[in-house]
């Protein structure tokens, strides 16, 4: 039915994920990183899009982007460095991660 409305099945899904997109402080985020669940992607990097392929499951293009650290954990100095400058990120949830971008 969407089709008849010319909206495509990807703009569907991009467009709910934007929806569930949001700041949110660090601090309400280390559970999530003290079970291994956080990436965080770089600014160059479309957060929605990065969310899009990793719901889509396209693992040639997460692995590209993994080899060119665009994506990558958060690793304990960022996360320190974030709970000390009581950081405000967005993030997006593709389960189990948790999609992470600084916008500083």
């Amino acid at each position: 039915m969407s089709e008849d409305f010319g909206i495509s099945q990807k703009e569907l899904i991009r467009g709910k994920l934007n929806s569930e997109t949001a700041r949110i402080a660090w601090k309400e985020l280390q559970r999530y990183f003290a079970g291994g669940y956080t990436l965080v992607i770089d600014q160059q990097l479309d957060l929605i899009e990065v969310a899009y392929q990793i719901q889509q499951d396209n693992s040639v293009q997460i692995e590209q982007w993994m080899q060119q650290n665009l994506i990558s954990q958060v690793s304990n100095a960022q996360a320190r460095r974030w709970f000390n400058d009581d950081a405000k990120l967005w993030a997006c949830v593709v389960k189990p991660w948790v999609l992470l971008q600084d916008p500083d």
